[in-house]
């Protein structure tokens, strides 16, 4: 099974649950899981978050995490995704007439959700979005869509939960 992550479940990770310089664990955690293609993040998705600032300018501890080329190279998706399944993603997950105020708006999630398609079976997509299926056209939620085309869907925490995340799980190998 892969776990292909959205930028959200490390941004709010980060900021949220296990920052970078207190949880470190964590981290270690996701990087040994990426170089055992575990996880993964699309290189589509990875650029949101690698190059993050903080409100002073200076890159962010996670942007700084990612950067570093051992982790690059473990956490990002080594394939590049058919425009194809970007585009059915797109008209069939959100609206087939999107304007191009709406396309800015999905952002790069059609690339995370096709990239779910390449193998709906073995492919799990991990976001923090919570489902709102009466949301319509460029407001649909990863889950809602997700869901229409038989892709699993995940929370961070459901992540933690089957992959069985412990502060202590290198002495628990």
């Amino acid at each position: 099974m892969l776990y292909l992550l959205d930028a959200n479940t490390l941004i709010d990770a980060n900021r949220d649950y296990f920052p970078v310089q207190r949880v470190p664990e964590f981290w270690d955690w996701l990087y040994d899981l990426a170089e055992k293609e575990v996880v993964a993040v699309p290189v589509e998705i990875y650029e949101e978050f690698a190059k993050s600032k903080r409100k002073d300018a200076t890159q962010d501890d996670l942007a700084i995490w990612a950067s570093k080329p051992e982790i690059k190279h473990a956490l990002m998706l080594g394939e590049n995704v058919s425009s194809s399944l970007v585009s059915k993603a797109i008209e069939e997950g959100y609206a087939s007439d999107l304007t191009e105020d709406e396309l800015e708006t999905v952002g790069r999630d059609p690339f995370l959700i096709a990239y779910g398609l390449v193998d709906p079976t073995n492919r799990v997509i991990v976001t923090t979005e919570v489902s709102k299926p009466s949301k319509t056209r460029a407001n649909r939620r990863i889950p809602d869509v997700c869901n229409d085309f038989g892709l699993r869907c995940v929370t961070t925490f459901e992540l933690l939960k089957e992959l069985d995340f412990r502060t202590d799980w290198r002495s628990s190998k």
